[in-house]
């Protein structure tokens, strides 16, 4: 009996500690339990979010703790997002400078081959170096293209998108970003206008010989510009309109306009030559890597991330396609990835890739921890309510810094955010943010997610 009495007062010491640990425990975590139900709360009483395919995952780096995940495992059509995998090969397989050409002398000849360098004469950089040295070599130039083996546009691109800045080709040896700019002003009257300098408003200048007018073009939303797939014959359709404007058009690649494109820059004669590249070349290079993967990043350029991957296929006498860049980053790099990585190419542009929130997050962490860390990586990334795409979204609601600093991704009925939160407490959280198959407008969608990452700001 006496042996009963005490095994029943031991079990009910037993039971008044549990109850007394879990106590406790309420007392000292209720907050890590109410942001858990506030972000559970968040996604299931939107009816933007219940209605949408939508993917989300929260990650300390510092704790290796997950804080909230919603079909994380899933795979989604990212986007641009794609971008932050071809900025992670960037940092991972170029040096500090882009190589800009490779090129043998032979005699009395210069021959030089591209190494899709996008920066020789774009708009957006200063880079005179590679026209210095062509212009100053005391050789004939050649220019050859017998090492390409790519495509001009993706897979799974919107092909019929080809006449649209966002589509411009990717090529070996870029120049002037691929695309020709027009100014207009009183179209019906002037025609193309003039600039200050009495020269008409197309730049680069070899292509007003290239300019034809038409009366009509078939089809109710007929373009004002307009030029074949394979041609650079621009069409110009005049319209009355007393408001300047510029259209940046890409051109379609053809060796011989690059050779002429070069030939009007330079002042001097460059002729196209179908020669295969030699294995021992001299190398030059341009601007500074990071100069570059800012300008992909921040107003998501895709013809520049589609370039890098070829300027990474050059540096390492690879094979001149995006396709052998992808897969050999895949093998080599991202074998840790939670979920294989069905990546296609290097901007995002095409359908067929499909990342999980938990991989976008996992390759944040690996470019965290392996190149840069907070203010420095933070200056590649649009900044809410700051800087590049998310300029418009993300403010800080009481007027202080940028908390989200992150990539994101459209296309239709898609919308994707992945990167950094920094909380009210300092903290620097890992998010990825992926909607897909939404008919709403994709503000709808941005305002509910806005929502859930200043929620996050002010409760971790």
């Amino acid at each position: 009996m006496f042996n009963i009495k005490v095994g029943i007062f031991s079990l009910f010491l037993v039971l008044i500690g549990c109850s007394s640990s879990q106590q406790t425990l309420d007392k000292q975590e209720p907050s890590a339990a109410k942001k858990m139900t506030g972000l559970e709360q968040l996604f299931s009483n939107s009816d933007t979010f219940t209605k949408n395919f939508t993917g989300f995952m929260l990650l300390n780096p510092e704790t290796d703790s997950t804080y909230f995940q919603l079909n994380a495992d899933k795979y989604f059509t990212p986007a641009s997002n794609t971008k932050l995998f071809t900025f992670y090969a960037a940092l991972k397989m170029l040096p500090d400078s882009l190589p800009a050409l490779d090129y043998v002398v032979k005699g009395d000849s210069l021959i030089f081959w591209g190494t899709g360098d996008p920066t020789l004469l774009h708009p957006d950089f200063e880079q005179a170096d590679v026209i210095s040295f062509l212009n100053e070599s005391p050789y004939e130039l050649y220019y050859s293209d017998n090492h390409y083996e790519d495509r001009f546009l993706g897979p799974g691109w919107a092909w019929g998108d080809y006449q649209y800045s966002y589509s411009t080709e990717k090529t070996p040896f870029p120049i002037y970003g691929n695309t020709v700019k027009l100014e207009f002003e009183e179209i019906r009257q002037v025609k193309i206008s003039e600039t200050e300098n009495g020269e008409l408003g197309i730049y680069p200048k070899v292509f007003r010989d290239k300019i034809e007018e038409v009366e009509e073009r078939p089809g109710k939303k007929a373009p004002l510009i307009y030029r074949d797939f394979n041609d650079n014959t621009l069409e110009y359709k005049p319209e009355s309109d007393t408001v300047k404007w510029t259209a940046d058009r890409p051109f379609h690649y053809d060796p011989y306009l690059i050779t002429e494109l070069l030939s009007d820059t330079l002042s001097k004669s460059v002729t196209y030559l179908d020669m295969m590249k030699p294995q021992i070349t001299t190398r030059l290079y341009s601007i500074p890597k990071d100069t570059v993967l800012e300008r992909m990043l921040k107003p998501s350029d895709n013809f520049i991330a589609e370039q890098l991957l070829l300027t990474i296929a050059a540096e390492h006498s690879l094979p001149m396609n995006s396709r052998t860049v992808i897969e050999t980053v895949r093998e080599e790099y991202l074998q840790d990835l939670p979920d294989e990585a069905v990546w296609i190419d290097g901007s995002g542009l095409s359908r067929y890739n499909l990342f999980t929130p938990r991989s976008m997050v996992k390759l944040l962490e690996k470019i965290d921890e392996e190149f840069v860390k907070d203010s420095t990586l933070f200056s590649y990334l649009p900044a809410g309510g700051r800087s590049g795409t998310i300029e418009n979204w993300y403010e800080h609601r009481e007027g202080g810094e940028p908390y989200v600093f992150a990539k994101t991704g459209t296309l239709s009925n898609n919308h994707c955010l992945t990167g950094y939160i920094v909380t009210q407490k300092g903290t620097k959280l890992l998010f990825s943010f992926m909607n897909n198959h939404y008919i709403s407008s994709s503000s709808q969608v941005k305002t509910e997610m806005e929502k859930v990452l200043w929620y996050i700001y002010n409760n971790y």
